[in-house]
């Protein structure tokens, strides 16, 4: 396995920070003011850490050991506005609730916009954080996940 994958490649420039789960490493990529996207890795990555990325790694610590809920950390994701509200609507699904597409797309205003939602919450640069794991289907079942589903279903049984 690549010690970053390709998706978050374009985050090397940035500090990094690292966290153990059951499941492989969290990669924190942060820059002087936020976190900017979170990586599952199956291989240790090096390290080069500032003070918000440290910060992220302790709260995500915190959450893998269920000692945290909520985190509050800066976040600057990169992504068009459609995502960018997707992804904050997101953050308002509370821990271990889940939600389907339409449910937020509903929350965004556009009850027809399930695939679109769909798409932006495949591309969501801070996983976790940004729980885009607690989406499910409108049938109750596990759909796809960019870390795979192992991972969210470790998440989510995390958060039961």
């Amino acid at each position: 396995m690549h010690t970053q994958s390709v998706r978050y490649s374009q985050y090397s420039h940035l500090y990094k920070s690292i966290v153990t789960t059951p499941h492989g490493f969290l990669t924190v990529f942060a820059n002087d003011n936020a976190v900017k996207a979170i990586d599952f890795t199956d291989s240790h990555p090096h390290a080069n850490e500032n003070k918000i990325s440290k910060l992220a790694a302790k709260q995500l610590s915190e959450y893998i050991a269920n000692q945290r809920e909520n985190f509050d950390l800066p976040l600057a994701p990169d992504g068009t506005d459609f995502q960018k509200t997707v992804w904050q609507a997101l953050q308002n699904i509370p821990f271990g609730s889940t939600a389907s597409y339409l449910d937020i797309a509903l929350a965004v205003g556009n009850k027809n916009a399930c695939r679109a939602v769909g798409a932006a919450n495949g591309k969501n640069p801070i996983p976790i954080v940004i729980p885009c794991h607690r989406i499910i289907g409108t049938n109750g079942k596990l759909t796809g996940y960019a870390s795979g589903l192992e991972r969210k279903s470790y998440l989510l049984a995390l958060e039961s």
